[in-house]
């Protein structure tokens, strides 16, 4: 029987952590709205149990949850309606403990720690979010955290940087890695020459297991650092290295995305993170390697050839 279940699975960080599951023959769980999406993604394997929910009914939530240990909890919402992560969150936990789980897994974003107050951002960094979505954020993470501090459960937050890989179309640079495989002009967010970090999504999988897994995580958070400080612009020209080609940008600055939000909500919204583009928020994960060991993180280079070539095998 499932022990473990994924809450909001469908997604490409939902994926990644099946993966790190599958490969190890543990059966579990996958949580979704919608059936069709969770069979075509976990149909063929025999070790997901695909179970469908609808948050807004406490007896759904309930069933979802019943029999789980660990929930590992990844419900996406539209950019535009942040508001409804501290909801969902606080219905999940609810239905959660009513089904007696005994551990939850927030995969969180760095939304919470604002700007950047110094070169690099450990755990203790403030949490001082300046914007709506960021707030929201927070809220979500003060949920669940403060039932661990009441003895309720135990609960951790792991916070990820922006991410990019095979699928994953909600990336900074898909535009260019689309371009680089299909041409036409890339449409990015700038400034693209500014520090950055990114993680490759299948390499995320594995931790969240491990800090699942690892009794003294809970009760703490918990940052997972990219491969490394790099540039949109410098992946860019990897891209241009391995196909053997340049590629043509179009870059949308600040100004540029309220314009083109008045046609289209999700990039209005990205005017309120825009500050990340242009002010560098770099992840220490130091206190992670040394809870859990070693981390796998994939090379920029070859990240970007397993991306390419996804796209390419895509056609």
């Amino acid at each position: 029987m499932s022990k473990i279940a994924l809450f909001g699975a469908t997604g490409v960080i939902g994926q990644s952590v099946a993966g790190a599951l599958r490969s190890q023959g543990q059966p579990y769980r996958v949580v979704g709205r919608s059936e069709s999406s969770l069979r075509k993604a976990f149909g063929q394997d025999p070790l997901a149990e695909i179970v469908t929910w609808n948050p807004d009914l406490p007896e759904s939530v309930l069933a979802a949850a019943s029999g789980i240990e660990t929930l590992i909890y990844m419900v996406g919402v539209n950019y535009w309606q942040f508001e409804l992560h501290p909801l969902l969150m606080q219905k999940t936990l609810d239905g959660a403990l009513a089904a007696g789980v005994k551990q939850i897994v927030l995969i969180g974003t760095v939304y919470p720690y604002g700007r950047a107050q110094s070169a690099s951002v450990r755990e203790d960094h403030p949490r001082n979010p300046l914007t709506f979505k960021g707030r929201m954020r927070k809220a979500q993470e003060d949920i669940v955290m403060q039932a661990d501090t009441d003895g309720r459960i135990k609960a951790t937050v792991l916070r990820l940087p922006d991410f990019y890989g095979p699928g994953v179309e909600a990336s900074l640079i898909h535009g260019a890695a689309n371009a680089a495989v299909n041409g036409g002009t890339a449409d990015m967010v700038g400034p693209i020459d500014r520090p950055h970090e990114f993680v490759y999504v299948p390499d995320v999988g594995p931790v969240v297991l491990k800090l699942a897994n690892t009794p003294a995580a809970y009760g703490k958070f918990w940052n997972f650092a990219g491969a490394g400080v790099t540039t949109q612009a410098d992946l860019v020209r990897e891209m241009e290295r391995q196909v053997g080609r340049a590629i043509k940008r179009r870059i949308a600055g600040k100004t540029m995305l309220r314009l083109i939000g008045l046609f289209k909500p999700f990039m209005r919204e990205l005017v309120e993170m825009h500050y990340l583009q242009t002010d560098p928020l770099i992840m220490d994960d130091t206190a992670l390697q040394q809870l859990i060991g070693p981390i796998r993180k994939t090379p920029y280079s070859e990240g970007v050839r397993q991306t390419l070539a996804a796209l390419q095998s895509a056609q």
